[in-house]
């Protein structure tokens, strides 16, 4: 056991790392974020900040030293700096589980192989290899990057066969995944928690709706049906547990018609579906991953009152500041900002968090706040 006092490290400096910080200092911890841009969101509020390459494994070596144990918020962490980072302290999830989540394909075939439903998928090495899956597959399909993926990055929907030459050349990676397209009822995600022992506590599943492929309004609890919601959190305990995860593991899915589900992508680390859980949850996502890599007990994960999260992008600063004071006006809204000093079109800035009597009524308001920025 790790307990309040020692220092835990974190790979990865972004936002989520941030909100990691932030449970893990109030809970008496110290924290060392490792990354390669001086000032990120998480080394604004870390006691140490270790700037540097993700691939230089001096540093890496002199930052594990400095810590008790380490986790991350950020999937492409190079395989040789992990493995190094794990020779001296333990490294919660596992570089294995991070292995296998941040390549889509090894994903892919952990979880049809271990019986867990996905969508049709093939691999493809080539432009002829592409288009013989699409054939197979049919269209509309999406081919994705194996690696390197995330918030819609590395997507391509191909309509037509004649796409696949283009489709490939815009790839620009050796392998890549090729998915039959799924028409879902809704998007839906479970955040899981587990600890060394095997204990295992999941957040009650949320409704996800994506604009451009990047996730815009979370719905706490989603509008699901019960029996669906239910096989939801099973889906995401097996997982959890077959891939032995000690951690956080965000599972992502599709909800077809008939109830029937399907896993999407899994995630080894806090969600941006979790986020609502800072605001409206006995124990947030962030603080679940503490206590889960520092070996205590987990933490309730009951909803206090429903809630919604509105993802803030850089679009918003385009014409200028936004206006907050507008959107505070709304005194049921709470406001997170990560920090980060230059605002683009389609980066993650912060969030908006509405809490209500219903899940209806909070997304009402969330989306009401957000809209009151511009």
């Amino acid at each position: 056991m790790t307990g309040p006092g020692k220092t835990v490290g974190i790979l990865g400096g972004g936002q989520l790392g941030r909100m990691f910080a932030i449970a893990a200092r109030r809970m008496g911890y110290r924290v060392h974020a490792f990354d390669p841009t001086s000032d990120c969101p998480a080394g604004q509020v870390a006691d140490l900040e270790v700037i540097a390459a993700y691939d230089d494994l001096d540093a890496a070596r002199r930052f594990a030293a400095g810590v008790d144990v380490v986790t991350f918020e950020f999937e492409n962490i190079p395989a040789e700096t992990l493995r190094v980072v794990a020779q001296a302290k333990p490294v919660h999830p596992s570089p294995e589980v991070l292995d296998i989540c941040r390549h889509r394909l090894r994903e892919k075939k952990f979880l049809s192989g271990n019986g867990f439903p996905v969508a049709a998928y093939r691999a493809v090495e080539s432009a002829a290899e592409l288009a013989a899956a699409v054939g197979e597959l049919g269209n509309p399909a999406i081919l994705k990057t194996a690696d390197f993926g995330y918030d819609g990055k590395g997507q391509t929907r191909i309509d037509k066969a004649d796409q696949c030459a283009a489709a490939w050349a815009a790839l620009g990676r050796p392998v890549g995944v090729l998915e039959a397209f799924v028409p879902f009822v809704r998007e839906l995600s479970v955040i899981a928690a587990r600890t060394a022992e095997g204990a295992t506590l999941c957040y009650a599943p949320v409704e996800n709706v994506h604009r451009h492929h990047i996730l815009d309004v979370t719905t706490a609890p989603g509008d699901i049906p019960m029996s669906v919601a239910r096989r939801a959190v099973e889906l995401a305990t097996a997982i959890a547990q077959e891939l032995d995860v000690i951690g956080i593991l965000a599972v992502e899915m599709f909800e077809l018609g008939g109830g029937q589900l399907l896993v999407n992508e899994l995630a080894p680390r806090p969600h941006n579906s979790g986020h609502f859980s800072v605001d409206a949850c006995v124990t947030s996502q962030f603080e679940q991953q503490l206590r889960a890599a520092c070996g205590l007990p987990l933490g309730s994960v009951e909803l206090l009152r429903p809630a919604a999260m509105a993802n803030l992008l850089g679009d918003l600063w385009q014409a200028g500041e936004p206006n907050w004071p507008a959107a505070l006006a709304f005194d049921d809204v709470k406001l997170h900002l990560y920090g980060k000093r230059e605002a683009r079109p389609g980066r993650k800035m912060g969030h908006l968090t509405a809490l209500a009597p219903t899940s209806a009524q909070a997304r009402h308001r969330v989306l009401a706040a957000r809209a009151a920025l511009l």
